[in-house]
């Protein structure tokens, strides 16, 4: 989620109703050597709580020099370090999901942020290195004697690195195992209010974490929350987050929070380089997908530079979904009459 989670779409998602929000990753050796821009991700405001600042590396003592600095300068509810990433620049140099060949090393770094923070500390990981050596069973009890207060595991492994579909049924075992006594969060896949429902009642996981699904698509945690505990979102906490007119969840609402979004962007960096930022959640968002012969006006979206130019393609994006709606209403009308299905 680097370059995803910053401190606007955090507080977005929070509004939109998610429980807790998590901060970009931040490596723990620039951390130590105080480099700007990963100093820059410890931005936290009072009103994403609870937070948690995420970081990862691969020796015990810069990370737990790292979290002391995450404690001092941003004061998060949660450290969570990451031993899922499955990406070559930090897996291949044996942090993130690198970490899973190195179990020993793993939990000395592990035992050292616990030691370190006064805060509670949690684990984001993998089922295993690949599918020859899933761990995730005997590795979660050793986290937990570690001390971390919660385990988040991501049903893939890291050779799978997001392919094929996340196997939730180790994660289901964690959360049986009579020994686990700390929550157990599941990720991987959950792209649906159906699919969070289901991971609930199928694996009995204490929460499920949501992370590509919500880009371009912020709104999916009002989604969950209406299928799972409906009316616990309220419209009116929904309106405070995105000043539109329309009815929350329709097609005219959704826009407006990429709208909403896009400012959000522009207002902490400047409008070109806030709008660069923003490209990955309009390329991402389902909202335009299924529009026929959309590529040309997705490829304008991409190399708009001015807010005023974005804005203009958002609109006429709004008419295609209109016009859209309106043929589907006259073909419903068309077919009407036949027999009944």
């Amino acid at each position: 989620m680097e370059d995803v989670t910053d401190i606007g779409f955090r507080l977005l998602c929070k509004r939109l109703g998610a429980s807790m929000v998590y901060s970009e990753f931040v490596a723990a050796d620039a951390l130590v050597r105080m480099v700007n821009r990963s100093l820059e991700k410890l931005r936290v405001c009072e009103e994403e709580r609870p937070v948690a600042i995420q970081i990862y590396g691969k020796e015990p003592g810069p990370v737990a020099e790292a979290a002391r600095i995450v404690v001092e300068q941003a004061h998060p509810d949660v450290i969570d370090l990451n031993f899922g990433c499955p990406v070559k620049r930090v897996a291949g140099k044996g942090a993130g999901a690198g970490m899973l060949q190195n179990v020993p090393k793993l939990l000395e770094i592990t035992r050292a942020v616990v030691d370190a923070v006064p805060i509670p500390v949690t684990v984001k990981t993998r089922l295993g290195w690949d599918a020859d050596h899933k761990i995730i069973v005997p590795l979660a009890e050793q986290l937990q004697d570690c001390g971390v207060q919660a385990l988040t595991i991501h049903g893939r492994t890291r050779a799978q690195m997001y392919t094929g579909e996340a196997d939730w049924t180790l994660i289901g075992e964690v959360k049986r195992n009579p020994r686990m006594r700390i929550p157990v969060i599941g990720n991987g896949d959950v792209t649906s209010p159906q699919r969070a429902r289901e991971c609930f009642e199928r694996y009995g996981v204490d929460a499920v974490m949501v992370g590509r699904a919500t880009f371009g698509r912020p709104w999916i945690f009002k989604e969950i929350m209406d299928e799972l505990e409906p009316e616990a979102v309220s419209e009116s906490a929904v309106r405070e987050a995105i000043d539109s007119p329309y009815a929350v969840l329709s097609t005219d609402w959704k826009i407006d929070v990429l709208k909403e979004q896009v400012m959000q962007s522009v207002r902490r960096i400047d409008e070109y380089r806030g709008i660069l930022h923003i490209r990955r959640h309009l390329a991402a968002t389902p909202l335009f997908k299924g529009i026929p012969h959309f590529r040309e006006m997705r490829i304008a979206l991409l190399r708009a530079e001015t807010v005023e130019e974005l804005f203009a393609l958002l609109e006429r994006t709004r008419d295609i979904l209109h016009g859209l709606s309106e043929e589907n209403v006259r073909g419903g009308h068309e077919s009407s009459g036949g027999c009944p299905v």
